[in-house]
């Protein structure tokens, strides 16, 4: 390939979720659709994926988890502002809510940020190359905060920015999906300041909002694609990017998730569509055309 106009992570999120959601990422990972994943810690099948990661040398990152099953932080598991009653965390939409009321301890977030470093080190033998949030928690206010203290104490160099261009004329999305990635990337944004005091990088562009589930199409990705090398090109020859994708194969109903069962968004068709669509000959063939590269964060 001619010099690249883009090195592009492609990360399959969620890994370790389930066995089968690991082994559509692992099939989409040798078939040359992604190039990196984000690890679950607290997930049922974290431990086969971490291995699977070393089996096939598949860049592994943390995709830290505060609103989906239970702490790994021992001290948090029986009481603590992070989980509800029944011991798990207040799910999506509920850690927002306890947020906004105060409720939550940030100190509790970052003891249970710490852990699951922790954890994936155990797992992998390694830290982290980069560490976003799950459901995007990462970039909330006042999480941001020590999310970058604990890169930054851990020389983890990488995280995610979720402010995709070109979003707000994706007409198609659900008014829910709408408001929440909305508010999604007004937080991505008040997090920039804080990420670059400590010194934390990310990658020029971030897509992906756009593009999940049966909104994935090779004509959707390209658009995304070309929008993504016009935003971050005025600036430099090469524009660097993350693809957030969830490939894999559909959840069977009793396995997986982080204590509670695998979630419907799992055990939809919406996962092997993505896998589908990222392994399609004409999407690697558009890679080429595009002079776009697939690497890592350790190669941005």
């Amino acid at each position: 390939m001619p010099h690249p106009r883009m090195m592009l992570v492609v990360t399959g999120d969620d890994f370790g979720y389930c066995p089968r959601r690991n082994q559509g990422i692992v099939d989409c990972f040798q078939a040359g659709g992604i190039s990196n994943v984000s690890l679950l810690v607290n997930a049922s099948a974290a431990k086969d994926a971490a291995n699977l990661a070393k089996r096939h040398n598949i860049p592994i990152g943390l995709h830290a988890n505060l609103s989906e099953g239970r702490p790994v932080c021992e001290s948090l598991q029986q009481a603590s502002t992070l989980i509800n009653q029944r011991g798990f965390f207040h799910g999506k939409m509920g850690l927002r809510q306890a947020l906004d009321r105060g409720q939550l301890s940030i100190k509790e977030v970052e003891l249970e940020l710490r852990a699951q470093v922790c954890l994936f080190r155990e797992l992998t033998g390694h830290l982290p190359q980069h560490m976003d949030g799950h459901q995007h928690v990462h970039v909330l206010p006042e999480v941001r905060e020590v999310f970058a203290q604990v890169l930054s104490d851990l020389s983890i160099p990488y995280t995610r920015v979720p402010v995709e261009p070109g979003f707000h004329s994706c007409s198609w999305l659900p008014a829910h999906l709408q408001r929440f990635y909305t508010q999604v990337e007004k937080d991505a944004r008040e997090s920039i300041p804080v990420f670059t005091r400590y010194g934390i990088r990310w990658p020029d562009v971030y897509l992906g909002l756009s593009t999940m589930g049966l909104n994935m199409s090779i004509p959707n990705l390209q658009r995304a694609l070309t929008q993504a090398v016009s935003a971050g090109s005025s600036s430099q020859a090469v524009v660097t990017a993350e693809l957030m994708v969830h490939p894999g194969y559909p959840s069977l109903p009793q396995e997986g998730g982080c204590g509670e069962g695998p979630d419907h968004f799992s055990q939809s068709t919406d996962r092997q569509h993505e896998l589908t669509v990222l392994t399609h000959p004409a999407q690697l063939a558009l890679y080429s055309q595009e002079r776009v590269q697939l690497c890592a964060f350790k190669d941005l």
